[in-house]
C-alpha cells in the first residue's frame, strides 16, 4: 500500500490529502479501525462503570466519526471512486469490477444499518443515561468494517491504482474536498 501514497499532483504536499484521494481514503480506514477499537473498549466500561463522563465522552467521538466523516467516506467510494475504476475498464470485461464494487456498496448499507442501532445506544451514553453497549453487536459491527477495509485495501485501491489516471484522480479529490466543504 506504500504505492498509494504517492499517488496526486506532482510536488503535492507530503501525507493525504484531497491531492492524493486514495491515501485519504487508506487514513479514513486507519480512523474506522480506531473508532472500532473505541467502541471495543467501551463495552467493557460501559458494564462496569456505566455511562460516567468517560464513557460519554468516548460516545460522542464515536458518533460525530460514524454520523460525519463515515458516510462522506462510503459516498467518496460509491459516488467517485467506483465509477472511476468502471469507467477505467472501460471496453474490457469488468463483469468482476461490478460484482466487487456492488458487494461493498452493499456492506456500506449494511455497515450503515448496524450503525443506526448501535448509535441510539451511544446516544444514551453520551447524554449520561444508562444503557447497555451489546458486545455481540459491537464486535458484528467492527468485524464487518475491518473485513470490508482488508478487501478494499487488498483488491480494490491497488486497481484504482494502477488504472485511474492523474486527471480523475484529481477530479475524485475535489469531489471529497467539496463533499465536506474543505479547502486544501
Amino acid at each position: 500500500m506504500a504505492g498509494l501514497m504517492r499517488i496526486g499532483r506532482p510536488g503535492a504536499a507530503a501525507g493525504p490529502s484531497f491531492a492524493t484521494p486514495l491515501a485519504m481514503l487508506l487514513e479514513c480506514h486507519r480512523r474506522i479501525e480506531a473508532q472500532c477499537d473505541t467502541l471495543a473498549r467501551l463495552v467493557p466500561h460501559v458494564g462496569a462503570l456505566g455511562s460516567d463522563a468517560a464513557a460519554a465522552e468516548a460516545a460522542q467521538a464515536v458518533i460525530r466519526y460514524f454520523e460525519l466523516a463515515a458516510p462522506n467516506h462510503h459516498a467518496d467510494e460509491e459516488l467517485d471512486l467506483f465509477p472511476a475504476l468502471l469507467e477505467a475498464m472501460a471496453g474490457s470485461d469488468a463483469v468482476c469490477l461490478r460484482e466487487m464494487t456492488a458487494t461493498l456498496a452493499a456492506e456500506h448499507q449494511e455497515l450503515e444499518r448496524r450503525w443506526a442501532g448501535l448509535h441510539a445506544t451511544l446516544e444514551r451514553i453520551a447524554r449520561g443515561q444508562a444503557a447497555v453497549l451489546s458486545g455481540a453487536e459491537v464486535d458484528g459491527f467492527a468485524s464487518l468494517y475491518r473485513s470490508h477495509i482488508a478487501r478494499e485495501e487488498a483488491e480494490l485501491l491497488p486497481m484504482a491504482e494502477r488504472l485511474i489516471d492523474a486527471a480523475t484522480l484529481e477530479r475524485i479529490g475535489a469531489a471529497m474536498r467539496r463533499r465536506r466543504g474543505a479547502s486544501d
